[in-house]
C-alpha cells in the first residue's frame, strides 16, 4: 500500500474495528520492513507534509482523528498498561499464557486491548525514540481542537489511578506489616493522597505549565521516593524469614508505578511535551513486548527466591565438603554408611519386581523405596555421593559474594579442590560398600533359599541396561538433572517453611503444646527446622527417581535413570547371579565401564546446573567468571595433586597468597 492509497481509505464514518484495522495499516506502512529507522521517519514527514499541503484532507483527519479519541478510552493504557489487573503473579501468568493462546480482536474501545495489535515490534520503540523535534511539533500542529485537553485530561485520570494503586499496595497488609519500624513510622503510604491532591489542586488553579504546579509535582516525586524506600524495607524481611514469589511481584508492580507517575509527570508539565510524550509512547511499546513474555515475568518474579533457595542451599552444603585429612576420612566412613544402605535398596528394588505391579505402582513403591532409604541414610548422619554437587555448588559460590576482597578466588579455587577430593570420598565410600553388601546380601540369599537376589535373565537383563554404548551416559546425565530438581524442592520447601513460620507454630500453638506438651512441641520444632530441607530433598528425589520413567514411558520418551551407587549394586547382583564366569564376558566390563560413566555424569550435571544458578543468584560478572577460570588453571599447573589428597591439616587464613584482584 502507498500514501495515497492509505489517504483515500482514511473514513472517520467507518465502523470502530475498520478505523483501527486503518490504524494498524497506518503504523504498518511507517514501519515498512522494520529494519530502517531513517526511512520510517521520512514516511512520518510524508505523512505529514500531505496532510499539511491538502486543507481537505487535513480537515478529514481531524474528524477521523475525533471520531478515534471518542471511541476509545485513553486513561486505561496510561495508567493500567503493563499491570496486572489484580496486582497478583499467578493472575499475571494466567493472563500472559491467554494473550499467547487467544487472537486479539480490534473491536474493542480499551485502548490498551487495542496498544500491542497496533505496535507490536521492538522496531516500533526504535523509530518512536528517533522522532525529532521538529517532526513532533508539526503532528501536535494536527491535533484538532481541543485535543491537549482531552489528552491531558487523560494523563490527569491515569495520574490518580496510579497513585491510588500505589497507596492500596503499600496499604496491603502482607506488605505493610513486613516493612522495617521506622518505614512505618514515616507514614509515606498515608501523606501520598493529600500530595496528589495538593497537585491537583495547583494544576486547576494555575495550569500545568505553572511554577505552583511544578513545585507540587516536585513534592509529590519526593513522596513517592519515600513510599519506594519504605517497601524496600520489606526486602530485609523477606531476606531473613523466607521469600514469597507473590510479595517479590507486587513490589516489583509497585516500582514500576511508581516510574509510570513520573513520566505521566514529565508529559503532563513539560514546557514542550512532545518529547516526553513520544518518550511515554515508545515505554509503552517496550512494556506490552516485555508483557508477552511469560518467561521474563517468572524470572523478574523469581529471582530474588532463586537467591535465597541458592543461599539455604549453601547453608547445607557446608557439611559436604571436607578440608584436611581427618574430615577425608570421615566422609569416606560416612559414604560407607550410606552404601549398606544402598546394598538393601538395591534388594528391596529387585523384590518389588516379583510382586508384579502395574507401571505406576511399581514405580511409587521404588520410589517409596528409595525416598525410606535416603532418609534414613540422612538420620544415620550418613551420606550419598551424588546428592552432594547441588548443595554444594551454592556453597562453593557463596565465597564469592564478596569477590572484590583478597582472597576470595582463591578461597573459591580451595573449595573447588575440597569438593573434588570430597566426592571422590564418596564415591569411594557409596561403591566400595554397596557391591560387598550386595554380594553379602545374595550370598546369604542363596544359602537360605538357594536362589540369588535375581535370576540369570534379569541379571543378563542388567547387563545390556548398564552397557556403555546404550543409552546410559544420557540416562546418567538426566539423573543429575533430577538430583539438580531435588535441590531446588529442597531449597523452596524450606522458604515456605520458614516465610510461614511453621517451626514457631509447631513449638507453641496451643493445639500442638496441648498434645505434645511444651517441651516435645520445642523439640519436634527444632528437628523440623533442622531437616525440613534434607527430608524435602530425599523424598522428592527417591519419587523422582521411582515415578519419572513411569511417566516418561507413558508418554513415549524412554527415559530412564542411572544411579551410580545403585548401578554399581545392581551390577554386583548381576555378577553374582551369573557367577565367576562372568568375569570373562565382555558385557560384564562393557557395564563395569558403562558404571564408571554413571558417576561422573550424575555429579558433574547436578553440579553445573545448582553452580549456575548460583553465580545467577550471587550476580557473578562475565569478567569475574573469567578471572575464576584462569585461577582454576593455574592450580591445576602447579599442584594438581591437591584436587585428590587432602592436607594434613585445614589450611589457616595465614596460608593464603595474594592474589589478582576482581572487579565487578
Amino acid at each position: 500500500m502507498d500514501l495515497q492509497q492509505l489517504l483515500d481509505s482514511m473514513a472517520p464514518e467507518a465502523p470502530l474495528a475498520q478505523r483501527h484495522l486503518w490504524l494498524a495499516d497506518a503504523l504498518a506502512w511507517v514501519r515498512g520492513d522494520a529494519i530502517d529507522v531513517a526511512a520510517a521517519l521520512s514516511r512520518v514527514r510524508l505523512f505529514v507534509g500531505a496532510l499539511e499541503a491538502d486543507p481537505a484532507l487535513r480537515e478529514r483527519w481531524h474528524t477521523w482523528l475525533r471520531a478515534f479519541v471518542a471511541g476509545v478510552d485513553i486513561t486505561p493504557l496510561l495508567a493500567d498498561f503493563g499491570f496486572a489487573p489484580r496486582t497478583a503473579f499467578l493472575s499475571e501468568l494466567g493472563h500472559r499464557l491467554r494473550r499467547k493462546l487467544l487472537p486479539g480482536t480490534p473491536e474493542t474501545r480499551d485502548l490498551a486491548e487495542l496498544f500491542s495489535l497496533l505496535l507490536p515490534s521492538p522496531f516500533d520503540v526504535r523509530w518512536i525514540k528517533a522522532l525529532d523535534t521538529a517532526t513532533l511539533e508539526r503532528l501536535a500542529a494536527l491535533t484538532p481542537e481541543r485535543g491537549t485537553d482531552v489528552w491531558n485530561q487523560s494523563l490527569l485520570d491515569a495520574l490518580t489511578f496510579c497513585t491510588s494503586q500505589v497507596s492500596a499496595t503499600g496499604f496491603a497488609s502482607e506488605i505493610r506489616i513486613r516493612m522495617s519500624a521506622e518505614a512505618q513510622s514515616e507514614r509515606p503510604f498515608h501523606e501520598l493522597p493529600s500530595v496528589f491532591e495538593a497537585l491537583r489542586r495547583e494544576l486547576r488553579v494555575h495550569g500545568p505549565r505553572s511554577a505552583e504546579a511544578e513545585q507540587a509535582a516536585e513534592r509529590l516525586r519526593g513522596q513517592l521516593d519515600a513510599c519506594r524506600h519504605a517497601a524496600y524495607t520489606v526486602y530485609q524481611h523477606l531476606e531473613e524469614h523466607g521469600v514469597s514469589v507473590g510479595i517479590v511481584f507486587r513490589l516489583r508492580q509497585l516500582r514500576e508505578r511508581i516510574v509510570r507517575i513520573k513520566q505521566l509527570l514529565d508529559c503532563l508539565l513539560a514546557a514542550q511535551p512532545g518529547r516526553a510524550n513520544a518518550a511515554l509512547l515508545a515505554d509503552l511499546v517496550q512494556v506490552g513486548i516485555e508483557n508477552r513474555s511469560v518467561r521474563a515475568l517468572i524470572a523478574a518474579s523469581s529471582h530474588l527466591t532463586a537467591a535465597k533457595v541458592a543461599e539455604r542451599s549453601a547453608e547445607s552444603g557446608e557439611h559436604y565438603i571436607t578440608r584436611d585429612a581427618a574430615e577425608y576420612k570421615e566422609m569416606l566412613g560416612k559414604a560407607a554408611g550410606g552404601g549398606f544402605v544402598l546394598g538393601f535398596t538395591t534388594w528391596i528394588k529387585f523384590a518389588l519386581y516379583g510382586v508384579g505391579l502395574s507401571a505406576f505402582w511399581g514405580g511409587f513403591a521404588a520410589g517409596f523405596n528409595y525416598a525410606a532409604c535416603f532418609v534414613l541414610i540422612m538420620l544415620l548422619q550418613w551420606t550419598v555421593a551424588t546428592k552432594q554437587p547441588a548443595v554444594t555448588a551454592p556453597a562453593m559460590v557463596a565465597k564469592l559474594r564478596d569477590i572484590k576482597a583478597t582472597g576470595a578466588v582463591r578461597r573459591f579455587v580451595d573449595e573447588v579442590a575440597n569438593l573434588f577430593r570430597s566426592q571422590i570420598a564418596a564415591i569411594l565410600g557409596n561403591v566400595g560398600m554397596v557391591v560387598p553388601t550386595v554380594l553379602l546380601i545374595s550370598s546369604l540369599l542363596w544359602f537360605l533359599g538357594g536362589e540369588a537376589m535375581i535370576d540369570a535373565d534379569k541379571a543378563r537383563h542388567v547387563l545390556h541396561d548398564l552397557h556403555l554404548l546404550g543409552p546410559t551416559a544420557l540416562f546418567a546425565a538426566f539423573t543429575g538433572v533430577l538430583l539438580f530438581a531435588s535441590s531446588i524442592i529442597a531449597g523452596w520447601v524450606e522458604n515456605w517453611f520458614v516465610f510461614h513460620k511453621l517451626d514457631s507454630a509447631i513449638a507453641h500453638n496451643p493445639r500442638f503444646t496441648r498434645v505434645l506438651g511444651r517441651a516435645r512441641a520445642a523439640r519436634w520444632a527444632g528437628f523440623a527446622r533442622a531437616n525440613v530441607s534434607g527430608l524435602a530433598a530425599n523424598v522428592s528425589l527417591g519419587f523422582m527417581l521411582g515415578l519419572v520413567p513411569v511417566f516418561a514411558q507413558f508418554f513415549g520418551l524412554g527415559l530412564d535413570v542411572r544411579h551410580v551407587t545403585l548401578s554399581a549394586g545392581q551390577l554386583a547382583a548381576a555378577g553374582f547371579s551369573l557367577g565367576l564366569e562372568v568375569l570373562r564376558e565382555p558385557a560384564f566390563w562393557w557395564a563395569v565401564a558403562g558404571v564408571l560413566v554413571v558417576g561422573p555424569l550424575n555429579l558433574t550435571v547436578s553440579f553445573y546446573l545448582a553452580f549456575r544458578l548460583a553465580l545467577r543468584a550471587q550476580a557473578i560478572s562475565t569478567g569475574n567468571r573469567q578471572l575464576i577460570r584462569q585461577a582454576m588453571r593455574r592450580r591445576l599447573r602447579s599442584a594438581p595433586l591437591s584436587f585428590l589428597l587432602p592436607p594434613r591439616e585445614r589450611p589457616g587464613p595465614d596460608d593464603e597468597a595474594a592474589e589478582p584482584s576482581a572487579h565487578g
